[in-house]
Parts: C-alpha cells; sequence; structure tokens
C-alpha cells in the first residue's frame, strides 16, 4: 500500500483551510464600496502586489501542469519562463503599466473602450470570461483529482468543496482577500516544494544522474530546437519565439486581466511598474521547484518505502479508493485510464497515454511521510485555490465593470455593484464547476490552458501593441481584428490535430486534417501565430480604410501621445528600468547554462 495520510497531515490541511477562510472573514469589514472590493482600494505595497502578480499564475498550471510538461517535455519547459513569461513581465512593467494605471481604467476590456469604442470592449470581456471560467475549472478539475487519488475523497465532492473554500474568501474579502492569501500561497509553495526537490535529486543521483537517466533532448532547452522532430515538445525554434515567446507570452502578461489586476491594485504608479519585475525574480527560480519533479518522477523507480511491487509497475485509484498496480507506467507516472473498462488509454498511434498530471503528485506520495506530506498537499492546494480565486476574481470584476454595469444596468448605485460582484463570484465558480469535466479529457492542463489562451490572448496581444504604439488604429479595426483572429484560431485548430490523437476537442474536429503537429503543445504555438498574425493584419487593413480618433482623445493611451513616467525620490536600485536590466542579466546567464 502506498503512504496515506494520517491525522496530523489533515489537521496541518485543516488548519490551512481555516486560516484562509480567516483572512476573508476579517478583511470583509474594509469593503466598503466596490473599489476595495475589485481593485483593493488601490492601497497595495509593491512588494505585496509583486508577490501577489506571480502568485496569480500559481495556479494549477504552474504546480502540476509545469510538473506534468516536465515528464513530457524535459528540460524545454523552462521556455514558459526564461522565453514565455520573464520578456513580457519586463515589457508590462516599464511599457505598459503606464497606460493601465494611469488611465485609471478598472480593468482591461475597460482600457479597451477608452482606446476604441464599446463593441472591443464588449468582445474581449465575453471572451476574457470564458477564458477565466475555463481557467478556473483546469484548477478544481486537478484539485478534485489529487483529493480523489490521495485523500480518496469523491471526485465529485473534491471539486465541490474546493469551490466552496474559495467562494468563501473571496465573496468575504474580495480582491484583498484572494492577494494576501495568494502571498500566503506563494511561499507555502515554495517551502512544500523545496523537500520534494532534494530527495528527488537525491534520489535520481543529482543533476548529472538525472542527465544520465534522461534522453539528451531531455535536458537540454535549445539545443534540439532546429527541427520539431528534434525535441519532445515537438516545436523548432521560431515556433518557440514566435508562437510561446511572443505571441502566448506577451499576450498573457500584457493583456490578461487575470495578473494586471494586481499592479492594478498597487498604491502608486511606480509601485504599479515594479510589480511585474519583482515578480520576475522568482519567477526565473521556479522551473527547479515545479518542472523538476516531473523530470524525476519519469525515471525513479516506482517502489516506495512500502514495497510497492516492482519497477515497471505504477500506482492508480480505483474507484473504491484502492491502489493497484497497472502496467504500462513510466517511473511513477501513471496511465491515464479509461472509466468506462478500468484499463489504461491507448491513442490512435497505439501507445500507452500516459497521466502527466499525476508526475507531481506521485512524488508527493513516494517521497513525504506523514506531516511533510500534509505540507505538501497544503502547498499543492494553495496552488489550485491560487488559481482559482485569480480568476474568480477577474471574472467578477469583469463581469460587473464590463458587461453588467456597460450593457445591462448602467445606472445602479456602487452599493448594488458590489452585491453584483458578490453573486457574480458564485456564478463564476458554478460555470467553473462545468468546466473541470472538460480538463479530464486531455493528458496534461497545460495543454489545455495554451489551447485557450491561444483563442483569446493571442489576438487581444495584436489589438494592445496597435491600439498602445501606432495612433492610426480605429475602432473598427481593432474589432474586426480581435474577431477575424479568434476566426482564424478555431479555423487552424478545427483543420489540424497532434499527432496519435482522435478528432474532437484536441482538433479536427471540422472534418478534414489539413495537418499533423508532433504535440498537442506545437498545434497551440501555431494555433497562437495564425490567431496574431490575423488579428494584426487585419486590424492595419481595415484602420488604413477608416477614420480614426483625433489625437487629443488618445492621450495618456497612446504611448507617443502620452507623457513618459518620472521616478522620482527612489534609490538607484528600486528604479524599474535597474530592475529590469538585473532581470535582463539573470535570463541571458539561466538560458546559456541550459542551452
Amino acid at each position: 500500500m502506498q503512504p496515506q495520510p494520517h491525522w496530523i497531515d489533515y489537521a496541518i490541511i485543516g488548519v490551512y483551510f481555516g486560516f484562509v477562510l480567516g483572512i476573508g472573514y476579517v478583511l470583509k469589514k474594509y469593503m466598503k464600496t466596490s473599489t476595495d472590493f475589485f481593485l483593493s482600494g488601490r492601497s497595495i505595497s509593491a512588494w505585496v502586489s509583486g508577490l501577489a502578480f506571480l502568485s496569480a499564475n500559481l495556479g494549477a498550471q504552474e504546480v502540476i501542469g509545469m510538473g506534468a510538461s516536465g515528464a513530457k517535455y524535459g528540460i524545454a519547459t523552462s521556455h514558459f519562463y526564461w522565453v514565455g513569461a520573464v520578456p513580457a513581465m519586463i515589457f508590462v512593467g516599464i511599457f505598459m503599466m503606464p497606460f493601465y494605471y494611469g488611465s485609471r481604467a478598472r480593468s482591461v476590456p475597460e482600457y479597451l473602450s477608452l482606446r476604441f469604442d464599446e463593441k472591443t470592449r464588449g468582445l474581449n470581456a465575453i471572451s476574457f470570461a470564458v477564458m477565466t471560467v475555463f481557467s478556473s475549472g483546469v484548477s478544481m478539475y486537478a484539485m478534485g483529482k489529487l483529493l480523489n487519488l490521495l485523500l480518496g475523497w469523491d471526485f465529485n465532492f473534491s471539486i465541490i468543496i474546493s469551490a466552496l473554500i474559495v467562494l468563501g474568501y473571496t465573496f468575504l474579502g474580495g480582491l484583498t482577500s484572494a492577494i494576501y492569501n495568494e502571498v500566503l500561497q506563494f511561499f507555502l509553495i515554495v517551502i512544500g516544494f523545496i523537500p520534494l526537490v532534494f530527495l528527488g535529486l537525491k534520489d535520481a543521483g543529482g543533476w548529472s544522474g538525472l542527465q544520465g537517466r534522461l534522453s539528451s533532448e531531455m535536458v537540454h532547452s535549445w539545443k534540439y530546437m532546429n527541427s520539431p522532430d528534434a525535441n519532445p515538445m515537438g516545436v523548432e525554434w521560431f515556433g518557440m519565439l514566435m508562437g510561446l515567446g511572443f505571441v502566448l507570452s506577451f499576450g498573457y502578461w500584457c493583456t490578461d486581466f487575470l495578473v494586471v489586476q494586481r499592479a492594478m491594485a498597487a498604491d502608486s504608479m511606480t509601485s504599479a511598474r515594479r510589480t511585474p519585475l519583482i515578480a520576475a525574480f522568482p519567477k526565473m527560480m521556479f522551473p527547479f521547484l515545479v518542472i523538476l519533479p516531473g523530470m524525476i518522477a519519469g525515471v525513479v523507480s516506482s517502489t516506495t518505502t512500502a514495497n510497492m511491487k516492482a519497477e515497471s509497475a505504477v500506482v492508480s485509484q480505483t474507484k473504491g479508493g484502492n491502489v493497484i498496480s497497472v502496467e504500462g507506467g513510466k517511473g511513477i507516472i501513471p496511465p491515464k485510464i479509461d472509466e468506462q473498462t478500468g484499463q489504461p488509454k491507448v491513442g490512435k498511434d497505439g501507445k500507452v497515454e500516459l497521466d502527466y498530471d499525476m508526475a507531481t503528485p506521485m512524488m508527493l506520495v513516494k517521497y513525504f511521510p506523514s506531516g511533510l506530506l500534509g505540507l505538501g498537499l497544503c502547498a499543492l492546494l494553495a496552488s489550485f485555490m491560487s488559481g482559482m480565486a485569480g480568476n474568480t476574481t477577474a471574472f467578477n470584476t469583469v463581469w460587473t465593470y464590463d458587461i453588467y454595469q456597460s450593457y445591462i444596468n448602467k445606472r445602479g448605485s456602487d452599493s448594488h455593484y458590489l452585491w453584483m460582484g458578490r453573486m457574480a463570484t458564485i456564478a463564476g465558480l458554478a460555470i467553473s464547476i462545468a468546466t473541470a469535466y472538460i480538463a479530464k479529457q486531455f493528458n496534461n492542463i497545460m495543454d489545455v490552458l495554451q489551447l485557450v489562451f491561444a483563442f483569446v490572448n493571442a489576438p487581444l496581444f495584436a489589438t494592445f501593441m496597435l491600439g498602445m504604439f501606432w495612433k492610426r488604429a480605429t475602432a473598427n479595426g481593432a474589432f474586426f481584428g480581435l474577431l477575424g483572429g479568434t476566426i482564424a484560431a478555431s479555423l487552424h485548430h478545427g483543420l489540424t490535430l497532434p499527432r496519435g490523437s482522435m478528432p474532437g476537442v484536441k482538433g479536427g474536429f471540422l472534418g478534414t486534417v489539413l495537418h499533423s503537429y508532433p504535440s498537442e503543445m506545437a498545434q497551440n504555438f501555431w494555433t497562437a501565430i495564425f490567431a496574431w498574425t490575423t488579428c494584426f493584419l487585419l486590424t492595419i487593413i481595415i484602420s488604413m480604410f477608416t477614420k480614426p480618433r483625433a489625437e487629443e482623445e488618445l492621450r495618456g493611451l497612446v504611448y507617443s501621445l502620452t507623457p513618459k513616467p518620472v521616478d522620482e525620490g527612489l534609490s538607484w536600485y528600486q528604479k524599474p528600468t535597474v530592475l529590469a536590466i538585473a532581470v535582463i542579466a539573470v535570463l541571458v546567464v539561466l538560458n546559456v547554462i541550459f542551452w
């Protein structure tokens, strides 16, 4: 039998649940206006908003998804940080926060209404609302799966209880409660995963031992990017740099209100600009905490201290909560089980589908004794609830300000909008529960999340880039470009398919498959490229044939017409530009080391 949580593990989890709910209860009395509830009254210091900026992205996609991708793709997963996050975080801090914070917009869609018009705002608000409930649903799915495996709880019950916990503290304390819980969750994740990495590396023989057990393409980030067939991610360097490093990365970090909302809650323009730069330093280090456990899970023996059978066997959870050994896994990563037959799923290519999302949870089971297991579980639960809460607070803000107030009830009182925000919190979590079941169709939650981002964030970034840096961009150009980019993403996804996959949610649903990609991730990157390029070109073409707004109406909204922020009274090391240079230096070193 595998190690089971003891009373001390449950006690640690219980204390954690009580603490996060307590934060919401204490902060409830400060939620007097809608601004307090949705934007924390713009009173958060730079270091708190910086950690919250980072932690809002530390959901299931970070801890479970990156572990899964580490097991599936190797050290190339680090590109999601060193190429697909940090450069964009620098850009948003230096160039884009002055627009968001300076315009006093309450949300990203509201900035679009100020720069373009209401129809562009409405299109983005609706697509963003859909994206947030999908992302929240992914976190719910991962949490339900974890609690089912490790605690034997029913999957459906696990999803509901996790939603109720998040509902409790976001309903009471709004964004402020979410931010302070995200700071707590950041430290829990770091403390919980450091011993996991240490024990796993020790068992694998250190980094050199791990390199010896993995194929060469799994331990180099750039060396095998010359061809899509040369690396497990199935992406060449152009697809990586353009698809992830530019379109998806900048589309997420620069335009996704989930993370931008944290910076907009800062107490000053300088704090808002420093927020993503402060977050960039720990962000660069997170591959060592979340990717390495996945890589280790694929090579270490599945034999635990409780002497679970042979090295080729892995564990899987049956409906009754009993542990059985199943052939066909890899290291301690189990195969994906067909719910109807109870047998490992086999793909179109005849290979057993591995359940990569279980890589990190299985590492916890293997290495953590009672007490430490409770801490590790808290770290995972913190990541799930961080992702759920982040998406929920973004959803309730966009729904209330950009959909309800803009199109349904324009003359409500502030107290009414505060009430509506709380109701939106309930509705958003309810819809997220439904989307959790869609995530079950994928064996890596990062694949489904990047697909959602390709549909929403990729074309949106083209709209923002032209809107902020080209004063000739028009409202009609932005609207039809954004709509065209989303349609292009749908067409590309519907006409392509990852190798070994059946037509359906993974693509090929239009009846004809024009191209097969080596992996789901490669398909996602190119879906994003097609969406961004279509939106970019359409916006330019339509803008050239439509009338732009007068320049005086665009001051504070377009880069060339906006006064540049001046950082006075700050020490040299506190200035955003200096922080950005330091981040770039560390980033270059890391890419060279793991080339």
